[in-house]
């Protein structure tokens, strides 16, 4: 399958994202912040809008999906504004992961 690299700082919900990718079939790379990330091979991105900058991620020219608390509508407009491919509040990411992540990869 795909090489993830997923941003996130809360280590319980990266374990979840962790678990459900690596379910699917997918290598999962969990990283803090977009510095510390290993972008050799990466196919996609999941990220936390709270951990990382959407035009930051844009420029990486992978697919990005693109999450934030379901209350922050600013970070949601700046995130579709930027071009993040997907932007779904935290809950959908957490209950339609392997979906979401399928539908970026089949472009």
């Amino acid at each position: 399958m795909a090489q993830v690299v997923a941003l996130t700082s809360d280590l319980l919900l990266g374990s979840k994202v962790e678990a459900m990718l690596s379910a699917a079939g997918h290598e999962v790379v969990l990283t803090p912040s977009l510095q510390d990330a290993p972008w050799g091979g990466a196919e996609l991105i999941v990220a936390d809008l709270d951990v990382a900058n959407p035009e930051a991620l844009v420029g990486l020219g992978v697919p990005v999906l693109g999450y934030y608390s379901h209350v922050d509508v600013e970070t949601r407009q700046a995130a579709e504004a930027a071009g993040v491919d997907l932007v779904v509040p935290r809950s959908r990411m957490a209950r339609e992961l392997p979906e979401l992540v399928d539908r970026l990869l089949k472009g």
